[in-house]
């Protein structure tokens, strides 16, 4: 019998660094917040008012992740939604609730980032670089593919 594969480990390792993740942000103050937001809320610092498509663009997720966690930011109170130039795009922007909390939140994601590279120092090839080449692999030729290849 095998161990667990591909899939499971690598769910179980995302569980490991969001829970451990959240924990920190818990003990900063920052009740309820996910870290999945911090990559929009990073961005939205950064570029101000986005469209979804955009944020999906910069950070890298697609456009119904992006939805779905803009809107459950929205629900927090962390980001607020107005019409666009065209009536199917929305323009996301920092609520003054998150603008008060980016101070915390810039501090947990220099400690995190921090501690990322001290995880990558620990392994045998960087986890951070890994994932990149892996992404980028998939790019080339996606799972489906080689599965199929398999079948």
């Amino acid at each position: 019998m095998t161990g667990p594969g591909l899939g499971t480990r690598l769910r179980h390792l995302i569980e490991l660094l969001d829970g451990d993740v959240a924990a920190v942000e818990e003990e900063l103050g920052l009740t309820g917040f996910r870290p999945r937001y911090a990559p929009f809320l990073r961005t939205l610092a950064a570029l101000g008012p986005s469209s979804i498509r955009r944020l999906a663009e910069v950070v890298e997720v697609t456009h119904s992740a992006a939805s779905q966690t803009v809107a459950a930011m929205e629900r927090q109170g962390l980001v607020s939604l107005s019409p666009g130039t065209d009536a199917r795009q929305r323009i996301v922007d920092l609520t003054p609730h998150a603008r008060a909390l980016l101070p915390k939140l810039e501090q947990a994601w220099q400690a995190t980032e921090a501690a990322g590279r001290e995880l990558d120092a620990e392994l045998p090839h960087p986890l951070s670089e890994v994932v990149i080449a892996a992404l980028e692999a998939l790019q080339r030729k996606p799972l489906r593919e080689r599965i199929q290849d398999y079948l």
